[in-house]
Order: structure tokens, then sequence, then C-alpha cells
């Protein structure tokens, strides 16, 4: 019998302890619930807007105020430094080089001596010429006065008309051979004014490529030296086709509009110009169309087929809301800013932006002059958040050219 009651007992504890069980797993389970809740509600709150907790982190940023000021519209290229005349000198008789009397990379005036030729065998060819004119006017004018004696004895009846009439034609022969003569004349002087090549503009001179003692030819390629002119100077260079009708109406205008000239690594201005005129076609290969810049180039800065970079001034946007570059941000929706609120959270401030100078932006439209924008430590922000602002310093954010 004590054993049935033993074993009784032992029975109804193994059915009752179940329930215990189930029991705790029911209320746990409630509790985790309640607490995703209040995540989930506090997330909800947070993603909502409704600001950050009183103890959340401020995040360190740059700031800075958004100015009213200046842009200048640039158009900027690659472009080539060309003088304003280029001359190759070539000789245009055949004959032997008597002196090269200017000296290697010197300035020449216009009219200057560069080479003389032996000028003997066209002084030749001239005395030649002249002698045959002598001998065909006195041939003439002994005509002329035979048709004068005919035409007296023709009006006579005492010679055959026919003995007239061919007297004429003969003086017309020598008159036609006269001006021949008179033309080799002429073309005798022009060949020994050849032998004195002299420059054609006031301008630098290149390295000699002739002698004293060549022999110079009409067919020689490479000339005898090179000539430029230098001052003033054009600078050669291209832009967009898209920028070519704003451009067409300042110059169709007479607006003065300034070219300047920086180094390679566009950090120094070697010089500044004005813009002489376009090109009259459209590079259909890239889309571009060349412009050409003249500068005085007093001090001789530019130099022939030099390489600089041109930027054209071509408008200038006055009293535009100005914001360093570094403040501009980009999402898949568009381009915004983080403004910082009185309460010393951000928002984020969708914009629309402008020409650009430097590194400084122009902003159409999101942002006014006055309000504060962060420039460092965007990354870290979204909508909201809390920050703490430092100053940006002064002169760290200039304008470029």
């Amino acid at each position: 019998m004590t054993f049935s009651l033993q074993d009784e007992n032992r029975k109804s504890k193994k059915l009752k302890s179940p329930p215990v069980r189930g029991g705790v797993w029911v209320v746990s389970a409630l509790l985790a619930a309640l607490l995703l809740y209040g995540g989930w509600n506090f997330s909800g709150k947070r993603a909502a807007g409704q600001g950050p907790p009183l103890n959340a982190r401020s995040i360190p940023v740059v700031v800075t105020a958004a100015t009213q000021g200046d842009i200048h519209v640039y158009l900027a290229a690659l472009g080539t430094v060309t003088a304003l005349y280029t001359a190759t000198i070539l000789t245009q008789v055949t004959g032997q080089v008597l002196q090269v009397p200017f000296k290697e990379g010197d300035k020449v005036k216009k009219g200057a001596l560069l080479v003389e030729i032996d000028p003997a065998p066209f002084e030749a060819a001239l005395l030649q010429a002249e002698g045959q004119l002598a001998r065909d006017k006195a041939l003439l004018d002994d005509a002329r006065i035979d048709l004068k004696r005919y035409e007296t004895l023709a009006g006579q009846d005492s010679i055959a008309l026919q003995q007239r009439d061919t007297q004429i034609y003969l003086v017309h022969q020598y008159e036609g051979t006269v001006k021949l003569d008179e033309g080799l004349v002429k073309s005798a002087k022009i060949n020994l004014g050849y032998t004195r090549i002299t420059s054609p503009f006031t301008g630098r001179i290149g390295l000699r490529l002739v002698d004293p003692g060549n022999i110079v030819h009409t067919t020689d390629a490479n000339g005898i030296a090179v000539v430029t002119q230098e001052q003033p100077i054009t600078v050669i260079f291209p832009i967009p086709e898209d920028n070519l009708p704003s451009l067409m109406k300042k110059l169709d205008a007479r607006e003065n509009l300034t070219v300047d000239a920086y180094d390679r690594e566009q950090n120094r201005k070697i010089a500044s110009g004005r813009l002489l005129t376009a090109d009259n076609q459209i590079d259909t290969t890239t889309g571009t169309v060349r412009l050409k810049a003249v500068f005085t180039n007093d001090d001789h800065v530019l130099f022939p087929n030099q390489f600089v970079n041109a930027s054209l001034l071509l408008e200038t946007l006055g009293g535009v809301t100005v914001t360093p570059s570094s403040a501009i941000q980009h999402s898949p929706k568009g381009t915004f800013v983080y403004a910082v609120k009185e309460d010393q959270t951000v928002t984020v401030r969708w914009v629309k932006t402008g020409p650009s100078e430097g590194d400084l932006i122009s902003i159409e439209q999101g942002i006014s002059p006055g309000e504060i924008v962060v420039v460092e430590g965007a990354e870290k922000l979204k909508e909201g958040s809390r920050v703490e602002a430092q100053k940006q310093a002064a002169g760290s954010s200039n304008k470029g050219n």
C-alpha cells in the first residue's frame, strides 16, 4: 500500500509541473514584446523628426554663414600662344649668300636687312634688258618716221597704199616689242631687289638657318630664318559650343571681355588681355569653337607655341547667395545642405546651385544670406542631429582665380 501511494504522488507532480514552466514562457514573451514595442515607438518618434533625446551626444562640426556677394563666371580652357604675325624668310631668287647681318634672337624692325644675295648676275640681267629696250625704242622711232613719209606719199598717190599699211603694222609690232622690253627691265629690277631680303614687320628673329657662302634656291623649304611678332601676341583656346550663343551676344554688343593667362598649374597669372574674336565655324570632331585673345606682352612673358590656361570672364553675377562648395551635399533626391537651427540641431535644406568660382558656389534657391550651414563633418549628420558648431577659420575658403 505504501508503495502505491508514493507512486501516485510522483505521478501527480509530473502532471502539475508542465503548467508552471509554460506560464514562465508566456510572461517572458509578453515582456519582450513590450520592450520591442517601446523601442519601435521611440525609433518612430526619432525618425519622424521629433528631435533627439535631451542626453543625445553632440556631433562636432565646422560651420559658416552664407553670404551675399559676387560670382565671376569664367570659361577656362588650355590655350596656345600664337604670334600675331609669323613669317618664314625665303629667297625669291637663286644665288650665293654674301652676308647675314642679323643677330639671332634680336628684335628686328620692319625693312631691316636680313640676308644679302650676290647681286652681280641680276645687275647684268638688268643691264641687258635695258640695252634691248633702248634698241627696240630706236627701231620704233625709225618706223614712225617712215610711216609719216609713207602717209604723205600715199596722199599724193606716189606709192601704193599697201606699202603704207605695211609700215603701219610694223610700227605696231615695234610698240609691242618695246612693251615686252619694258616688262623685262621691270622684272630684272625686281629680281635685283630680291637680292636684299628684309624683315616684313617688326618682330623677333629666330635662329639662322643659312650661313654666308651657301647657295640658296627658290625651292628651299626651310627658309633662311623665321620672324615672329610678339608685341602684341595672341592666345587661341577652345570653348564648348553650348557657351557660344551667350558669348556671341557680348561680342555683337562689342563688350570688352577680359581673358587671363595662367601657368600650367593654374597657380600664377601670367598676363591679362582681351578677347579679340571667335572662329567662324565649330569643330565637329570636338564640339568646340576656337577663340582668339590678344595680349600686349610688354614684358615678354608670353612666347609663341607656349601652352597656357586661358580664363575668359564671361559675366559677373552680383548680389547672389554664396557658400563654400564643401557645404554642398548630394543624394539621389538632389542637392542639399545641412542648416544649423537655433537649438543647435540640423535640418536638411534642398538647394539649387548656380555657377561657382574657386571654393565658392552660388545658391539660387534654398538658402538665404546669414543662414548657418555645415561645411565639415556633414558625413556624420542626419535630419535632427544635435551638433557642436565651430566657426570656420577665416581665409580657409578663398575665391579662386
